[in-house]
């Protein structure tokens, strides 16, 4: 997989925690660096990890698969994809405005979910995996506690535009895998 698919992956994977590190931003008064941060800490992390431990599953049943892995990599691509276009067209919840373990560790576990789909796909693909999930924590880090800063100045304007633009990214990118896997693309 090369370095520009991976950040598209990456992207995609991290619109989710993005939009909700914007209504993070909403709900509280005064947004101060540590909240960046600890938004970016916990929505990077698990972005990293549930990659990791789906490349791991992926692993494991591999050989079973191999020759509709790309049929996989696709579905599994479409429908994260249209699942986050789907939620960019529903109505935004009133988000709590608490950064405490609490609070963070479910919508962290919550927008890492298609994560882990990512990462049994990447099994199939043979993506270096440690350069893969630094990649995608690194870049998920930088866009939630951006997103965090940004809820906090312009409100939610940007949460289903950012979802469905994930959404699209991830479908485009399943497409991609599937034509080149097929021969239609080289």
């Amino acid at each position: 997989m090369k370095l520009w698919e991976l950040f598209l992956i990456a992207i995609g994977l991290s619109m989710d925690a993005f939009a909700v590190s914007v209504c993070k931003g909403l709900s509280v008064t005064k947004v101060s660096f540590k909240h960046c941060l600890t938004a970016g800490a916990y929505f990077g992390g698990f972005q990293a990890l549930m990659p990791l431990i789906g490349f791991l599953l992926g692993i494991s049943f591999k050989g079973f698969v191999e020759s509709v892995d790309h049929w996989i990599a696709f579905v599994l691509l479409a429908l994260i994809g249209g699942n986050m276009i789907k939620e960019s067209f529903s109505k935004a919840e009133k988000m709590e405005a608490a950064f405490t373990f609490r609070a963070m560790l479910p919508l962290a576990v919550a927008t890492s979910i298609d994560a882990l789909a990512v990462g049994i796909t990447f099994a199939f693909l043979s993506v270096k995996i440690v350069p893969a999930i630094s990649f995608i924590g690194v870049i998920t880090f930088i866009l939630s506690a951006t997103g965090v800063f940004l809820g906090s100045k312009f409100g939610a304007k940007y949460k289903s535009k950012a979802e469905l633009a994930g959404g699209i990214v991830l479908i485009l990118m399943g497409t991609k895998i599937l034509l080149e896997h097929l021969g239609i693309l080289s």
